[in-house]
């Protein structure tokens, strides 16, 4: 009989201890942030970067005929330039050689 008291009053102080090792235990992994990404969404996220790519080279393309523009427009008021230079000097020339012949 002593036995089974002694085993009646230990019952609850061995459930304690099931429960607390219990919770001791690791806490359960937390769940993956990462999602498995369905055919449509990764359909959806290369087209995305396809526009980019595409809206990328467009400003590329605007750089490059930019620039070309620049160099050309460059190249014309280098000339214009040269053109008002050689003007002048036609000019001045003149008025020298009608001053040179009022005298």
């Amino acid at each position: 009989m002593r036995k089974i008291n002694r085993l009646i009053f230990s019952l609850p102080g061995m459930a304690l201890a099931v429960l607390i090792s219990g919770c001791a235990g690791d806490p359960p992994p937390p769940p993956t942030a990462e999602k498995i990404l369905s055919g449509d969404q990764m359909l959806r996220d290369s087209q995305g970067i396809a526009q980019l790519g595409n809206r990328w080279q467009e400003g590329k393309q605007m750089v490059e005929k930019g620039l070309s523009m620049q160099r050309d427009g460059q190249l014309k008021i280098d000339q214009g330039r040269a053109m008002v230079e050689e003007g002048q000097k036609i000019m001045q020339e003149s008025e020298e050689g009608y001053k040179s012949i009022k005298k």
